[in-house]
């Protein structure tokens, strides 16, 4: 389990890196710093700039949400490390934290996000409009907050209670391509981070925040599954399973693409070879990549191509990949690629819900132009626990986002995989801003502090 946490916090400073040179982070970034005025500690990733940890844990939370790049889960359809880790590692530079007690707080944190997400049903969350990432990450982020700040259960407990009446997130983004997805994330961070000082300096929030008559399992889910807040055993750890991701896009779309690039190898097709392209689609995720289908035919712009099963679809077939190079302006509008996708359909398969929420099954049914049929089904997409990223692979996809990003990567990926070695953060943090060489970083480690 604590070898699982540090390939999550390695992979999470990979996305951040990169996310943090997105439009979308630039801008956060810099409401960020309005809102700070001067002062704090804490790093943001991939920039020399420190702020303090609410507003920094906000612009990070951010920028590790822009490339559709980070962790995520099947059961609680989440992504649970972009809303726990940077609000800890912000603390933990504020604190002078160990890396023992960060590995702690992110695995604190990463228990309360699945477990509560887990029991909201994100199905019946999607269905009212609600993004559970930003919902149930602000709880997360609190657990985290208030590990690394060693509050009691009963503070803790009170600082639930101001983190519901913050939780938010919203879907309507969907509707034109909007940064808001991006954002909520990061909200939740602050939220975490804020709830928890609150409760320590003695403000009163409900102690019910997730099971009352009132809370947030009633609010914002028409089907909670309340028996899912408890683990099953001593060893049942929710971070162990987490989904690594491979593909720049919603995770609704990982097992479409598997599918497509299988068969696109195995029968050596190109575009020109098809006819029609058909994917079977998890109902539960149908209103993110499917539906309305003339809308996921022609997406706008990335955004909308994140979500888009058709633009997943086409995009694998002509490009081979999907990676964050093949998520682009140019490929949304590329005309070979949009030539497919007003090919393409997308089915709502029963049959395919029966396995849902812990496993995400898909199929993919290719018609070529010389008659042939060819079809795939995908069980357990690419990065699932089920079908795991090796380790080598993780430092690639770490290697390839951050290497542009800072100089000291490679002694980034050493420190997060001994973490619980470090004995205090701010080396992390100065790495992550890309202002310390890896000479630099070196001469330290064997330096009398």
């Amino acid at each position: 389990m604590r070898e699982r946490a540090k390939d999550l916090v390695l992979d999470h400073l990979g996305v951040a890196l990169r996310g943090s040179r997105q439009p979308s982070s630039a801008i956060a970034l810099e409401a960020a710093r309005r809102l700070n005025g001067d002062g704090g500690i804490a790093s943001i990733v991939g920039h020399d700039i420190r702020i303090r940890s609410p507003w920094a844990a906000l612009a990070n939370g951010t920028a590790a949400h822009a490339i559709e790049l980070d962790d995520v889960t099947s059961e609680s359809s989440l992504h649970p490390g972009v809303a726990v880790i940077p609000p800890a590692l912000a603390l933990a530079e504020e604190l002078s934290s160990s890396g023992t007690a960060l590995l702690e707080a992110i695995v604190s944190g990463y228990e309360a996000t699945m477990r509560i997400g887990n029991a909201l049903n994100a199905a019946s969350a999607y269905e009212r409009g609600f993004h559970p990432t930003g919902v149930v990450g602000a709880f997360g982020a609190t657990a985290a907050a208030a590990r690394l700040m060693r509050l009691d259960a009963e503070t803790t407990a009170r600082a639930f209670g101001v983190a519901g009446g913050m939780a938010s997130g919203s879907l309507e983004y969907l509707s034109d391509g909007s940064w808001t997805k991006r954002l909520n994330p990061g909200w939740a961070a602050h939220a975490g981070i804020t709830a928890a000082h609150l409760a320590a300096t003695g403000f009163r929030g409900p102690v019910t925040a997730i099971e009352g008559s009132l809370g947030l399992l009633r609010a914002y889910s028409d089907a909670p599954a309340r028996d899912r807040l408890a683990p099953r055993d001593d060893d049942d750890w929710a971070l162990m399973d987490v989904s690594i991701k491979p593909y720049a896009c919603c995770r609704y779309n990982h097992g479409l693409i598997d599918g497509v690039l299988r068969l696109a190898d195995e029968h050596r097709i190109v575009p020109a070879d098809v006819a029609r392209i058909r994917l079977g689609i998890l109902s539960a995720g149908a209103i993110l990549v499917s539906e309305p289908i003339e809308a996921k035919r022609a997406p706008r712009n990335v955004v909308d191509a994140q979500f888009s099963a058709p633009f997943a679809a086409a995009v694998a077939l002509t490009r081979r990949a999907a990676g964050l190079a093949e998520y682009t302006q140019a490929n949304v509008e590329d005309a070979v690629i949009r030539g497919l996708m007003a090919r393409t359909e997308c089915v709502r398969d029963e049959a395919l819900d029966t396995e849902y929420p812990r496993r995400w099954p898909s199929w993919v049914e290719i018609e070529l132009r010389d008659g042939r049929t060819v079809r795939a089904r995908v069980d357990d997409a690419t990065g699932e626990p089920a079908n795991p990223l090796t380790r080598e692979g993780l430092l690639t996809k770490f290697r390839e986002l951050a290497a542009d990003v800072i100089d000291g990567h490679e002694e980034l990926v050493s420190r997060v995989l001994s973490l619980d070695a470090e004995t205090e953060i701010g080396r992390i943090g100065a790495l992550v801003r890309g202002t310390v060489s890896h000479d630099r970083i070196a001469r330290a480690a064997v330096s009398p502090r």
